[in-house]
């Protein structure tokens, strides 16, 4: 077993903003939680699987990269090219060490390398015969995604790692499964590795590609431009090897008679997690995150509180990290089991209630929770606002995409301020006055639904 250095240990740290001041009668306590990961490198394996750290080259990972081979990839011909070259990228981004595995999906998945059930692990060889066998990809098929995902998944499993992540690209629509089979291998899936998903060119469902990535925890982005992909599946890849310690769930605890109303992510996305709620306990519940490198991120923690009177306090809620411990409860049996045995990563936040009369302290809403406030409410106006447009109402989405306008305005969020400057005219911002434009390319509008979900972070 390795011996670890203080430097091997993932250093975890949470800061709480908010105003814990409520007025005589009031119930309702906001906070936004702060949690940064320092620690370079080799974080997860010490923490959560030490039997799985490989000295020197981080945490033991496996990743699968599942390549769309359906029909549509073939128009225009440079399409599945480009996406046999950026596969081949991302295998060259691989650490050594690394178990690897690339899917085939049409209307079935296909084992492409290394076949056999199993995965590869990567050296100058392995990458070699992988790009080998790339080169005989080709198109024809349909779209079934829950059966890439469901492939992948057993080909993960085959490894005993502690990081598992997928990478997943499609150009269309996901036309050979109901949406219930989709759903059924995500809920399957979820729990037992992340996944990164791109959607290339503009024939895919914006709303299929960012779900998946949200119920397994990665990200979504559009590659309009086939010649985009290498670049991006090399950033992907370096962003998922930079990954040190999995299945970090953020655990809230609340004393008798409070109520959790929501909990969610809100930087560097808005993600939805009130409902991925276990149960860990008396009165605690945990809430997945995913994987953790060198990164921080912001979380709004809102609960209601049985009433008090004036100059009493209390804690409203304790929020905590844990990771699952080593040779106990799986991933995907956690769930089923109540929370299953957890390691506590030390970080720790308190949530405060004071009631009082001093109105001004008690009316004040705290920068950071206005600000995310704000953010999430920007996600939401641009989705309203596009399914609007779509649906033909101009006077809703014209009023729904003006409050965006003047949201990312107000926050400071110039890169969404920009993708709504192609689907609007700006007339006033700051009063969200706003034009549709008579005619907007499919590309753009595909950006904005697809980035709507990105947040800027408050500047404290």
């Amino acid at each position: 077993m390795a011996n670890f250095s203080k430097s091997n240990v993932p250093q975890f740290s949470m800061d709480v903003y908010q105003n814990e001041y409520l007025p005589d009668g009031g119930r309702e306590v906001n906070a936004i939680v702060t949690v940064t990961a320092t620690g370079g490198g080799t974080v997860g394996s010490a923490v959560a699987a030490p039997h799985l750290y490989s000295p020197g080259q981080g945490p033991s990972a496996a990743v699968a990269v599942m390549v769309d081979c359906s029909g549509s990839m073939d128009y225009p011909p440079t399409k599945m090219r480009n996406a046999r070259d950026a596969t081949a990228a991302a295998i060259d981004t691989l650490r050594d060490g690394v178990h690897f595995a690339v899917v085939g999906g049409t209307h079935v998945a296909k084992e492409v390398y290394p076949g056999g059930g199993g995965l590869a692990v990567a050296d100058a060889t392995t990458r070699e015969r992988a790009k080998q066998a790339l080169r005989k990809l080709s198109a024809g098929g349909g779209t079934a995604i829950g059966t890439w995902l469901r492939l992948a998944d057993r080909l993960l499993s085959s490894a005993d790692v502690a990081i598992r992540h997928g990478i997943l690209l499609t150009d269309g629509r996901n036309e050979h499964e109901s949406p219930q089979d989709l759903r059924a291998a995500l809920d399957a899936c979820a729990g037992r590795f992340t996944c990164d998903a791109r959607g290339v060119g503009t024939d895919w469902e914006v709303k299929e590609v960012t779900g998946l990535a949200s119920a397994l925890l990665g990200t979504a982005d559009i590659v309009a431009d086939p010649a985009g992909l290498a670049a991006d599946f090399t950033r992907m890849m370096e962003t998922a090897m930079g990954k040190e310690v999995a299945d970090v769930a953020l655990r809230l605890w609340t004393p008798v008679g409070t109520t959790v109303k929501f909990v969610k992510q809100v930087a560097p996305t808005v993600e939805e997690l009130t409902g991925r709620r276990t149960e860990a306990g008396p009165r605690a519940g945990d809430y997945p995150t995913g994987s953790w490198g060198d990164e921080s991120r912001d979380y709004h923690v809102c609960v209601e509180v049985p009433a008090a009177g004036l100059g009493q306090e209390m804690l409203a809620a304790r929020v905590s990290l844990v990771v699952p411990e080593p040779g106990g409860t799986s991933r995907s049996s956690a769930a089923e089991s109540g929370g299953g045995s957890a390691r506590n990563l030390g970080a720790q936040g308190l949530v405060r209630a004071v009631w009082t009369d001093d109105m001004a302290a008690s009316t004040s809403i705290n920068p950071q929770v206005a600000h995310y406030t704000g953010q999430a409410e920007l996600a939401q106006v641009i989705q309203q606002g596009l399914d609007l447009r779509k649906a033909g109402d101009i006077d809703g989405a014209t009023a729904k995409l003006g409050r965006a306008v003047q949201l990312a305005g107000v926050s400071g969020n110039a890169d969404t301020a920009k993708l709504l400057a192609k689907v609007v005219d700006v007339v006033d911002a700051a009063a969200g006055t706003v034009r549709l434009k008579a005619k907007v390319e499919e590309a753009d509008e595909m950006t904005l639904e697809t980035r709507s979900t990105k947040t800027v972070r408050v500047k404290k």
